[in-house]
């Protein structure tokens, strides 16, 4: 008699086995994409080079609309293919664990129903982060274009525009270099945002404590929210993984309350006890159902309640709706 478990492993097997097939396609079809993508974006640069040459500021224009057009597309199909090549990655570790599980004597139904319940949560927690990932990657996509990628095109119109006016009216040629310097100034502290957001290069060079104060400072700031932030307990640097794990969550947290809550006043506080790290971040905001988190697309919220527990720690909620929200996760100090 065949074993009902030694067919759930193989029925999932075939379907693993399936998806990367077609993962495995997608990625070929994407590759060639790119590939016209790239040659697209080379012809481009050099027609735009031609019309800086001899082109009218209209023509110039639309040859630089063009080719950000173009590289927007060029940027957004890199991340699809990353994405891809991640899924690809994930699928084939799963098929290795399903392949295991399937060649491995199975001595009664319930033995192996754990096994089989633990492999589905590992791909489920694999693709909670695969698309945690995904959903930061189009967001910061979004922000780039219509930020600092917008803006570099405003530049180089306004230096063409400066270049032209300098024989003919140096004094607006003036100003319109005064605009152009205010201009890229700003946009520099945009980028330089972007990539604290990336990755804050003092997480690894001063820890988690003065990089989280910075974020913090930087956080207020930008959202115009009253933010304040309390550290007990010993400062000292943690393990590289627990640091980013926790600057993340509070990170994402922080992100949450500006985005959704329409708070005001905002508390971050973080305990560096010598067993237990915890970290508790409130908000007199308009709150929420917690229950409804079950059903959400917060990947966020799930994602540090996925790590905080499989690092042995916890993640609570207490909050309702006109109340405000307090969220709070703990991770033992050494894993």
């Amino acid at each position: 008699m065949v074993n009902s478990d030694s067919l759930d492993y193989k029925s999932e097997l075939e379907e693993t086995k399936r998806s990367l097939r077609e993962v495995t396609l997608m990625i070929e079809q994407s590759q060639g994409e790119l590939t016209k993508i790239t040659q697209r974006n080379a012809a481009i640069n050099a027609h735009l080079q031609q019309v800086q040459k001899q082109g009218a500021l209209e023509e110039i224009k639309m040859a630089y609309d063009s080719a950000l057009d173009v590289q927007q597309r060029l940027f957004v199909m890199r991340g699809q293919l990353e994405k891809l090549q991640n899924d690809k990655s994930h699928l084939e570790k799963y098929k290795v664990i399903l392949d295991n599980a399937s060649a491995a004597p199975v001595e009664s139904a319930g033995s192996s129903a754990p096994a089989t319940g633990a492999a589905k949560s590992q791909m489920a927690g694999i693709e909670m982060i695969v698309n945690a990932q995904e959903a930061e990657r189009q967001r910061l996509s979004r922000q780039m274009h219509d930020g600092p990628a917008q803006a570099l095109s405003n530049f180089i119109l306004q230096t063409e525009i400066a270049v032209r006016l300098m024989d003919i009216d140096p004094a607006q040629a003036k100003e319109e270099l005064g605009n152009l310097k205010t201009s890229a100034m700003t946009t520099f502290q945009k980028v330089r945002n972007f990539i604290f957001e990336l990755r804050p290069m003092m997480l690894d060079d001063l820890g988690l404590v003065p990089t989280l104060r910075k974020y913090t400072d930087t956080f207020k700031d930008q959202s115009g929210l009253e933010v304040s932030m309390t550290v007990t307990g010993a400062e000292r640097r943690l393990e590289p993984y627990l640091e980013v794990m926790i600057f993340r969550a509070t990170q994402e947290l922080l992100g949450n309350i500006s985005r959704h809550s329409q708070a005001t006043i905002v508390k971050t506080q973080i305990d560096l006890g010598t067993d237990l790290i915890r970290v508790n971040v409130s908000d007199n905001g308009k709150g929420f159902d917690p229950e409804i988190l079950k059903d959400s697309n917060n990947l966020g919220l799930k994602l540090i309640r996925e790590r905080a527990e499989m690092l042995g720690g916890n993640f609570e909620i207490d909050s309702s709706s006109g109340a405000g929200a307090r969220i709070s996760f703990s991770v033992p100090a050494k894993v």
